[in-house]
């Protein structure tokens, strides 16, 4: 009679680590991924791929190829509303970023203020959560994490081919 109860707790908390883990995961590659881009003087297109490619390490066992999403927006200040400047993304997960798209304005968190000739790199990554067990208990859903930093050599307003 205690084997179903047992097996139950047991289930239910290796899904709630793996999702409080999944969480972690993807936190942590959108801070990496913001600030590693941000450590570039000059940024080549191979040169993000690369950095994309590194971040799958970061979410491992996780497959963000796949299952998830990385967008990395770079954001110029100016005359009024920020700016998306460029825009590049990896993965095949339906996340959209909530920045805006290139060349538009940029939507920015509350208190975030881009002044002229200010810049920052936002990397922003989507998981798309599929429970292991009980998903009728658990829902899936798209995780979210965002990190900005601001470059450290340069505006990084355009990326080399």
């Amino acid at each position: 009679m205690a084997i179903p109860v047992i097996v139950l707790l047991v289930s239910s908390g290796i899904e709630i680590t793996r999702f409080l883990l999944l969480n972690q995961k993807i936190e942590r590659a959108s801070a990496t991924m913001a600030d590693l881009v941000s450590q570039s003087e000059n940024l080549s297109e191979s040169a993000l791929d690369n950095l994309f490619a590194a971040a799958g390490y970061v979410v491992a066992p996780y497959d963000i190829a796949s299952d998830g999403r990385i967008v990395v927006s770079s954001l110029g200040g100016g005359e009024g509303p920020a700016t998306v400047l460029w825009q590049r993304a990896f993965g095949a997960a339906s996340g959209v970023s909530a920045i805006g798209t290139e060349g538009g304005p940029a939507s920015l968190p509350a208190g975030f203020i881009l002044r002229a000739s200010e810049a920052a790199i936002v990397a922003e990554v989507f998981f798309d959560y599929r429970p292991a067990f009980f998903d009728r208990v658990f829902e899936p859903s798209m995780l979210h994490a965002t990190a900005i930093h601001r470059p450290r050599f340069g505006a990084l307003a355009s990326l080399a081919p």
